[in-house]
């Protein structure tokens, strides 16, 4: 279609649109997947018309067949009907509008959804969005509930009287989507992300009730779940009854059977807490009252012991003591000063026996030269006439030398 035109030489719109049908007219046919959301069959009119959804996305494309092909599966395909269709691509040139032109119709039973739904869980596992790692733990009491859920529903209804029975304080950010058909998914991850980016909200809950497999569909949306995967807060799954399980509780942080116990792991219960805490203040105070019982018992035996009773005994036991052991050390001491004083007299009486004056008051002389040496022999005397002095007991004199 690449065209020489301009501002001054436009083409027509019937060319563009023709030119547009032409390049349409050379595309084969497709198989396609949605889900119905239109169904028209006119009451003698030839064509049926369809409108295909894509689930996961808000894109949708017009249908049309001849009513001999819809009338084979007309007992099985109403509106909201998952279907793949084979169908070639066709443009209406008059109207600039371009449809599917099915030739094939066939319903998308429950067994090969189940089978997609095995395989895209098995591919999301193998991502590790399913992984416990990964969960959050939920807050022991959130102040601000997210809750996704259909309008005026069992399930709202289940969440929000039980959670305010347990907790009456307890505030909810509510989000009403649609939670089955062609815009459940869309609305979905539209609330959950809404929520999410709230920071208020603790912990976000999706509820719906129970149903069939196909109105659960939305819920194992591989758009969902990659969306949960995401989240910072804490998502709780609440889904059907106990034996449905979408995808959705395979991603999620925490899994609930019901709405209602949703509720109840969500929001602690407070009588329950204010019975924690009376057991716990009773088991506190038993513990005190154990330990003060042990410390009382303890300081009874203490002050029962001799020592405590008679604190003075110990002193006056040690006192006995030390008067004895003052009265030996005296006995030691005296024997010890008698026998020194003994060998003291022994010591003078020899020192005196041997002493100088003790000799002299026997009646010897010591005779000394002036120059103080002592005469030993006569010669020592020197010649006739020198003084020497003479030491007695009685004091000293002097003497002079003869002749021989």
């Amino acid at each position: 279609m690449a065209l020489q035109t301009s501002a001054e030489a436009p083409l027509p719109v019937g060319d563009v649109s023709r030119l547009i049908g032409g390049w349409i007219d050379r595309l084969g046919a497709v198989w396609v997947e949605g889900q119905i959301t239109q169904l028209s069959r006119r009451p003698g009119a030839g064509v049926v018309f369809l409108t295909l959804r894509d689930p996961s996305q808000d894109i949708s494309v017009s249908v049309t067949c001849f009513r001999q092909v819809f009338e084979r599966v007309a007992d099985v395909v109403t509106e909201g009907a998952r279907v793949v269709l084979l169908a070639k691509p066709e443009w209406y040139a008059p109207r600039g509008q371009l449809s599917l032109r099915a030739t094939e119709i066939r319903p998308v039973g429950i067994g090969e959804l189940l089978v997609r739904l095995e395989q895209l869980k098995k591919s999301l596992a193998s991502e590790g969005l399913f992984a416990l790692d990964r969960k959050k733990p939920l807050p022991f009491l959130p102040q601000l509930i997210g809750l996704v859920c259909g309008r005026a529903s069992a399930a709202e209804r289940d969440v929000l009287e039980n959670a305010r029975r347990r907790w009456p304080a307890v505030r909810f950010e509510v989000r009403n989507t649609a939670v089955q058909g062609v815009h459940a998914v869309n609305q979905v991850v539209q609330a959950v992300k809404e929520l999410d980016d709230l920071p208020d909200v603790d912990v976000i809950v999706v509820a719906r009730g129970g149903g069939s497999v196909e109105d659960l569909l939305p819920f194992s949306d591989e758009q969902l779940i990659r969306t949960v995967a995401a989240c910072r807060t804490p998502v709780v799954s609440a889904i059907g009854h106990e034996p449905d399980s979408p995808l959705l509780d395979l991603v999620a942080d925490l899994r609930a059977s019901t709405p209602t116990d949703a509720a109840k792991k969500v929001v602690p219960d407070v009588g329950e807490e204010l019975d924690r805490v009376q057991q716990l203040r009773d088991r506190a105070l038993r513990t005190v009252r154990g330990l003060l019982d042990r410390e009382e018992r303890g300081l009874a035996h203490a002050l029962g012991r001799p020592a405590m009773e008679r604190p003075q005994r110990m002193v006056d036991e040690r006192a006995s003591e030390i008067d004895a052991q003052i009265g030996r050390g005296r006995r030691v001491l005296g024997h010890l000063l008698d026998r020194a004083d003994s060998e003291l007299a022994h010591t003078r009486a020899r020192v005196v026996a041997l002493s100088p004056a003790a000799t002299l008051e026997r009646g010897y002389a010591v005779l000394q030269r002036p120059d103080g040496h002592v005469v030993r022999a006569p010669a020592d005397a020197g010649a006739a006439g020198n003084v020497l002095r003479a030491r007695v007991s009685g004091g000293e004199f002097a003497v002079r030398v003869a002749g021989e």
